[in-house]
């Protein structure tokens, strides 16, 4: 198995949407940025570590949008993961939740 590759199955946290949708990279291994673009619905991304290896990629001007949506799921797990972010931001629009081996 290559060192990029981990067993984590990557998920797709969309606030219109109560379940995370499975998600796969085209390459099989790690997303790339185009493809981040795409799948977020956005031209800017932005990394939230949520432990050592799981993390967040959200977008970097999701609020800008109107409308914006209030991504639950997304959030709640943020909060979780890192309280000292607990009733200082949120986050809005899809989400990745993924290893960090794979976005590279």
């Amino acid at each position: 198995m290559p060192a990029t590759a981990t067993a984590y199955q990557p998920q797709l946290l969309d606030p219109h949407s109560a379940e995370p949708q499975p998600v796969c990279p085209a390459n099989g291994r790690s997303f790339r940025l185009a493809e981040l673009y795409q799948l977020l619905d956005c031209q800017t991304v932005e990394v939230v570590r949520l432990t050592a290896e799981l993390i967040l990629i959200i977008d970097e001007e999701g609020k800008f949008r109107s409308p914006c949506y209030l991504n639950l799921l997304a959030t709640y797990l943020w909060y979780q993961h890192q309280p000292a972010a607990r009733g200082q931001d949120s986050i809005v629009g899809r989400a990745l939740l993924c290893h960090d081996r794979q976005f590279r």
